[in-house]
């Protein structure tokens, strides 16, 4: 496995990761745990160690999966990134709420990355309106999460805002091979 240096951060992170938005399924009931486990665990023994997943992937299950594969010893060898669900945020405490919940999911104590998710202009009005990032920074402090950032949705213009407005950790965003 190839790995790179992260950025500003002082994580090396192989140069493949493992996003867990498509799990393998089983007809009509929903993740194959067992497969899905199975494939986590193998791209960790083959060097893979970032994973990223997200509340609304498998509609909830992903995270739960994905917390379920790193038990035995596997989370301490990955750098795991969630996202907080922006279209469910209603109020400045949501945000600790949401945290709180993934952080069960993923069996964990504590989330390497934490993504605003699927930002675009209407969800950064919201972020800036309800103080999302103190919400994140409270939870940063109390060692909930490690570093924050944001995937992206939108046009350049919009990006741009949002990438001047605060110093963010990581931003990710789209890319299409094709």
């Amino acid at each position: 496995m190839q790995y790179r240096k992260f950025g500003k951060l002082d994580w090396t992170v192989s140069a493949l990761g493992f996003g867990a938005m498509r799990l393998p399924t089983r007809r009509l009931r929903g993740v194959d745990q067992e497969e899905a486990i199975r494939i986590i665990r193998r791209g960790i023994d083959l060097g893979i160690n970032y994973i990223d997943t997200a509340w609304p992937y498998h509609m909830g299950e992903s995270e739960k999966v994905v917390g379920e594969a790193l038990k035995d010893g596997y989370r301490e060898k990955v750098h795991l990134v969630t996202k907080l669900p922006l279209y469910l945020v209603r109020k400045p405490e949501d945000v600790d709420r949401f945290i709180t919940q993934q952080l069960e999911r993923l069996q964990t104590d504590h989330i390497d990355m934490y993504l605003l998710h699927s930002v675009n202009a209407m969800f950064w009005d919201r972020i800036k309106r309800l103080d999302m990032l103190d919400q994140m920074e409270a939870a940063q402090r109390q060692g909930k999460i490690g570093h924050i950032g944001f995937s992206f949705h939108d046009t350049y213009p919009v990006f741009k805002e949002i990438v001047d407005a605060y110093d963010w950790d990581m931003v990710q965003l789209q890319y299409n091979y094709m």
